[in-house]
C-alpha cells in the first residue's frame, strides 16, 4: 500500500442518479489508501443515503454547509477544505481520476504555490471529448487550460474566507481569489490527469455554460465574437483561400499546444485537427452568451440564472486591500510555500 501522502482529498458532488456510482466507487476506494478523502455529497436525500452505504468506511461524507450564492459546487468545496485535516488539499471534480504518482506530485507542488493547477486529459476519448480536445490545446498554446482540480493550500484558503457563490466560472473565480490575496498560482501543464468524458448529451448541454464564462476574460470573449463576423465575410466575399489559412493557423496553434510540456505523449496525433470546429462552436455560442447577459440576465444554471461569470481581479484585490489575509496565515504558525520559479503566475 506505501505510506500515506501528506495530504486530503476534497470531492464535492451532487448526483440526480446513480449510473456512475459502481465507477467512482471503485475509485474511492483506491485513493483511500492513499490519503484520507472527504465527499461532500449535496445530492438529493435518497441518492444522498446510498452513497453513504457504498462508501461506508471508505471516506468521509458530508452534507455541504449553507453558502451564500446559486452555485451548490461552491458550496461544496468550500465545506470540504474547512472540513480538511491536512493543511495540503486536492479538490477534484466527481469525473477525475489520479493515480499515486499524480496525486503525490500535486501535493509536492504545494510546498512553493498556494494552487496548482494540473491539466486534465479525456480517457476513454469520444468524439465530443476529442472535440473539447481542440479547446485544450489552444488553451495550452497560449497559457493553460481550466482542469476539473486543484491543488489548494488550506490556511491560504481560510484566510481569503472561501470565495464567492454566485457566479459561473467557479475555477476562474477560486484561482483569481487566491492570487488577489497574494496566494501564488502553479501552472502544473505537464502534469496530466485523466477526466472521464461526460455523455454527449451534457457535452451539449454545457455548451452555453463554457460560452458564457469568457464574459469574465475580455480578451477572449472578443477574439471568439469575431469568428462568424469573419467567416461569414469570407463566404459572401467567397475568399476560401483566406479562410482555409486562418483554419490552418487556428490547427497550428493547437499543435503547438499539443506539442507544450510533454503533451506530444498524452494528446494523440491530429487532435489538433479538431480546433477549428471548436473554435467555430465558441464563436456561435459566445453571441448567444453575450444575448443572454443583456436580453436574460444571465445564463441558464438549474433552476435560477447567473449573471456573473467572475470577478474582475481588479474588484477582488480591492475587497481583499487592508485585509493582509497571509500575514494573518504567517502570524498563526502555518506553513507558507517557499517562492517558485517556473509556470506560477504573476
Amino acid at each position: 500500500m506505501g505510506r500515506l501522502l501528506d495530504g486530503e482529498y476534497v470531492l464535492p458532488l451532487r448526483w440526480t442518479d446513480d449510473a456512475g456510482l459502481d465507477d467512482l466507487t471503485d475509485y474511492l476506494r483506491r485513493i483511500s489508501a492513499w490519503l484520507p478523502v472527504t465527499v461532500v455529497d449535496g445530492s438529493p436525500a435518497e441518492r444522498f443515503d446510498a452513497h453513504a452505504r457504498a462508501w461506508a468506511g471508505l471516506v468521509r461524507h458530508l452534507r455541504p454547509l449553507p453558502w451564500p450564492g446559486a452555485n451548490g459546487k461552491v458550496a461544496g468545496v468550500v465545506t470540504g477544505v474547512r472540513a480538511a485535516r491536512r493543511e495540503r488539499v486536492v479538490v477534484a471534480d466527481d469525473d477525475v481520476r489520479y493515480d499515486r504518482d499524480g496525486l503525490e506530485r500535486v501535493l509536492d507542488l504545494l510546498g512553493a504555490a498556494d494552487v496548482v493547477r494540473p491539466q486534465n486529459v479525456f480517457r476513454p476519448a469520444p468524439w465530443h471529448a476529442r472535440w473539447d480536445t481542440g479547446r485544450t490545446l489552444l488553451n495550452r498554446a497560449v497559457s493553460a487550460d481550466y482542469p476539473g482540480t486543484f491543488a489548494l493550500r488550506r490556511a491560504t484558503f481560510l484566510a481569503m474566507g472561501g470565495y464567492r457563490g454566485d457566479v459561473l466560472f467557479e475555477n476562474l473565480e477560486m484561482v483569481r481569489t487566491v492570487r488577489a490575496v497574494g496566494g501564488r498560482e502553479h501552472r502544473a501543464n505537464d502534469l496530466f490527469v485523466e477526466r472521464r468524458p461526460p455523455t454527449a448529451a451534457h457535452f451539449w448541454s454545457q455548451r452555453p455554460r463554457q460560452a458564457y464564462d469568457d464574459l469574465a476574460q475580455p480578451w477572449r470573449l472578443v477574439a471568439a465574437l469575431a469568428v462568424w463576423p469573419v467567416v461569414l465575410d469570407g463566404l459572401v466575399r467567397r475568399r476560401g483561400r483566406r479562410l482555409a489559412l486562418l483554419a490552418a493557423a487556428v490547427v497550428a496553434a493547437g499543435e503547438t499546444g499539443r506539442r507544450r510540456h510533454g503533451g506530444r505523449g498524452v494528446f494523440p496525433a491530429g487532435a489538433a485537427l479538431w480546433s477549428p470546429v471548436w473554435v467555430l462552436e465558441r464563436g456561435l455560442f459566445s453571441w448567444l452568451a453575450l444575448g443572454a447577459r443583456f436580453l436574460r440576465g444571465g445564463v441558464a444554471y438549474g433552476d435560477v440564472r447567473l449573471r456573473t461569470a467572475a470577478s474582475s481581479m481588479r474588484r477582488l484585490r480591492r475587497e481583499a486591500a487592508g485585509r493582509s489575509p497571509l500575514a494573518r496565515i504567517e502570524a498563526s504558525g502555518a506553513e507558507r510555500p517557499h517562492q517558485a520559479s517556473g509556470s506560477s503566475s504573476p
